[in-house]
């Protein structure tokens, strides 16, 4: 069974840094799509970075591109997001999420069936 644990969130002032990470287990990820959304009080989830395990292709929305980077450590079976120059608009919780396949809606929190529990980041202004 996937296991997703995300850590590394808190309280950080704008133009801050964090980095969120995501242990992965329960079986091999190769083949899989990782990412990751965010979800703000009374808000959608919404995507912000996503990467394939095998080829480690990324993409990332508009509104954090150039701020966040989204990585992988296929030993360490973990997935990683940079989060640099924060704004208050960044405040929120963050899940780590996986799914089956490189194709298709990857941005679409409604194709990733196994997520993480969430961390929350919180920029104050």
């Amino acid at each position: 069974q996937v296991q997703l644990v995300e850590s590394g969130g808190g309280l950080v002032q704008t133009g801050g840094s964090l980095r969120l990470s995501c242990a992965a287990s329960g079986r091999t990820f190769s083949g899989y799509t990782m990412g990751w959304f965010r979800q703000a009080p009374g808000k959608e989830r919404d995507f912000v970075a996503r990467i394939t395990w095998t080829g480690g292709n990324t993409d990332h929305t508009d509104s954090v591109r150039g701020r966040f980077a989204i990585s992988r450590d296929t030993a360490k079976n973990t997935v990683y997001l940079q989060m640099n120059n924060l704004k208050p608009e960044d405040t929120a919780l963050y899940y780590c999420a996986a799914r089956i396949g490189t194709f298709g809606s990857l941005s679409r929190a409604a194709s990733y069936p196994y997520w993480g529990q969430g961390t929350q980041v919180t920029v104050s202004s």
